[in-house]
């Protein structure tokens, strides 16, 4: 075996069992993830751990293999994001993170940008439609290296659970990281949505 052939292999090795432990143990966090696997597998070169788009794929592959109701699930889960997001609009919602990219776990919930001069205008709308929320942050990084807490909102809706986060509107201009890919984080709007879920089998 070449030593790239043998690089690749302990990489794959590594991304599924941090996949794996991500869904056992229910973890976001890739690095984290990363470390208990590598403890794990007794990998400990970091030139072979895998990046978290690696692991990504990984994780979305376990997913549709051993979740038979996924297809199912990440419906209802799109459906949701799409009538909060009717809801939302007057905020330019878009929809990120697992239901976007085609995992159906409800644990892991629906997450929508949301762009607003006052944060605070989010919050009146959900009181307006009698919806109790509980009140963080997330830190997203930007290009350059920027880290900025932004707020974020959170609240369930029938068995979905949302998370809003608010992001001023220069942000659309100018969008956060992806925390996956470090790509720019511009996820999809209604009608991208809306194309989603009326795809065949979607």
């Amino acid at each position: 075996m070449t030593a790239r052939a043998r690089t690749d292999a302990l990489r794959a090795r590594m991304a599924y069992e941090a996949a794996r432990i991500m869904i056992e143990q229910g973890l976001s966090d890739f690095d984290r993830a990363r470390r208990k696997a590598a403890t794990r597998t007794g990998i400990r070169d970091r030139r072979h751990w895998p990046d978290n788009e690696t692991v990504q794929e990984a994780l979305l592959t376990q997913r549709r293999l051993f979740r038979d109701d996924d297809a199912a699930q990440l419906r209802r889960m799109r459906e949701a994001a799409a009538g909060a997001m009717r809801n939302l609009a007057d905020f330019s919602p878009r929809l990120v993170g697992a239901a976007l990219q085609g995992v159906g776990d409800p644990s892991l919930g629906v997450e929508l940008l949301l762009y607003a001069e006052r944060p605070e205008d989010v919050l009146f709308r959900l009181h307006d439609q009698g919806i109790p929320w509980d009140e963080g942050e997330r830190t997203l990084r930007y290009p350059g290296g920027t880290r900025t807490a932004h707020p974020a909102f959170s609240f369930v809706a029938g068995d979905q659970s949302f998370e809003l986060i608010v992001l001023p509107p220069r942000a659309r201009r100018q969008p956060p990281l992806d925390p996956v890919d470090d790509r720019p984080w511009r996820g999809a709007d209604l009608p991208a949505l809306e194309r989603l879920l009326a795809e065949p089998g979607a």
